[in-house]
């Protein structure tokens, strides 16, 4: 059976600081930079999902889009406009680089979606126009 992949676009901000509480500050600097400012910084990400699976002859569709819309925001909720290190739970003990986010996302977004045929194939989160990171089956 032939697949086909779709992928929709998100937009979030967040803000987060690199930093791991058992090194000490001069380790810290060392690896991450100016990314341990106490003050943290952001960044406007783009998060784009693709899924894969077969397309219904019924629909045309492999996915209803809309409500992968409504699911993939709703898991946003808990990153757009929030401090990563403070006000998401994932990140309690985790340093919220651009590969671990995209990490926890395609985790949480492969929990909520894959069912019915289709499948999260990869994720792909954008920090910046020429930074992202990848996670994919």
């Amino acid at each position: 059976m032939t697949r086909v992949s779709i992928s929709r676009k998100f937009e979030f901000s967040a803000s987060h600081r690199y930093w791991r509480e058992e090194w000490t500050a001069e380790k810290n600097n060392e690896v991450f930079g100016k990314c341990t400012s106490p003050y943290g910084h952001g960044h406007n990400y783009e998060l784009h999902v693709t899924l894969s699976g077969p397309i219904d002859p019924k629909t045309g569709m492999i996915v209803n889009l809309t409500e992968v819309k409504k699911r993939v925001s709703g898991i946003l909720e808990d990153f757009d406009h929030k401090y990563l290190n403070r006000d998401n739970v994932h990140f309690k003990d985790l340093v919220p680089t651009t590969e671990n986010i995209a990490l926890v996302l395609f985790r949480l977004i492969d929990a909520d979606l894959s069912h019915d045929g289709f499948e999260l194939l990869k994720v792909r989160l954008y920090e910046k126009s020429d930074l992202y990171a990848e996670v994919w089956r």
